[in-house]
């Protein structure tokens, strides 16, 4: 059974004439993580939105069509019934920190306290969340002391500490640095792994194309594309969506032109299928040549 629906969903803000989302239509089904990419004003935030209950309950604007998360239509529940089952991290941390707490550890304890968990539960909780984003060591510290990565890391822990269902991240790596978004992968990819669902609108291709179990692109409020990473990111249409093909792509589509890459064999989107498909082609004009 699926715990994303998405049915003719269309989204107008409030004073705007066009709409951010335009009959979106999709199913996510339990632990996979869905990357959705598109360029700007595409409607990924919007979208992230959403699945999370807030729009329309706190954006207001005109929603036409249906979102259920589990098994709650968006438009009948309050986004505070949402809590605990379906968590947010948005793109900035600043939007996200409470501003009421002192230190780290507080802040994850912030949204533990609002959902009434034990105060016997609750460390625990805290201590596994901060382990996972690489910050107990800092769990004195306040929020407010530590760099932009680090709060998104704190503002992604407050999120964790409250086991959701369904994580939807909102370019979670846009301040963090190569190993911190490898970090933050391996977290999500163990989050998966354990049988939670992962939405996340993302601009870093890389680390789509080798954790993605599913690619949704978006241009201009619609889906242009739905598929696996492979299917999406070396479509010709990609483009239509203001993203470029990734290196590894580029590189192949011009070895074809060059008797470099053969024209039957997919192109890639990671280092490790692109070293394959070169050496393959490499293999087999050796063997001619030998013949």
């Amino acid at each position: 059974m699926a715990v994303i629906n998405v049915q003719g969903l269309t989204y107008t803000y409030p004073g705007s004439t066009s709409p951010a989302l335009k009959d979106i239509n999709f199913q996510i089904e339990s632990g996979q993580l869905v990357a959705v990419i598109g360029g700007n004003e595409a409607g990924k935030s919007t979208l992230c939105l959403a699945l999370s209950g807030l729009i329309p309950a706190l954006f207001h604007g005109q929603m036409q069509g249906m979102v259920t998360v589990c098994g709650m239509d968006t438009q009948q529940y309050s986004p505070g019934q949402f809590a605990g089952q379906v968590g947010l991290v948005l793109q900035n941390p600043a939007n996200q920190l409470s501003g009421m707490r002192y230190t780290v550890y507080e802040e994850v304890a912030f949204g533990l306290e609002n959902l009434g968990i034990s105060r016997v539960e609750m460390p625990a909780r805290i201590e596994n969340a901060l382990e996972q984003v690489g910050l107990a060591e800092l769990c004195d510290r306040s929020p407010y002391a530590l760099s932009g990565g680090q709060q998104q890391r704190l503002a992604l822990a407050s999120v964790l500490a409250l086991t959701p269902s369904v994580l939807l991240l909102d370019e979670p790596t846009a301040m963090l640095d190569p190993q911190g978004s490898q970090d933050v992968f391996e977290i999500i990819q163990k989050l998966v792994q354990a049988g939670t669902t992962v939405v996340i609108a993302e601009h870093h291709l890389e680390w789509i194309a080798r954790y993605a179990d599913r690619i949704i692109a978006l241009a201009h409020g619609e889906v242009i594309l739905d598929g696996s990473p492979r299917e999406v990111l070396t479509s010709s249409r990609i483009q239509e969506a203001g993203i470029n093909w990734l290196r590894y792509t580029q590189a192949a589509h011009l070895g074809i032109a060059r008797g470099l890459w053969s024209p039957n064999t997919e192109l890639p989107i990671t280092l490790e299928q692109t070293l394959a498909g070169f050496r393959q082609m490499g293999t087999t004009s050796s063997t001619r040549q030998e013949t």
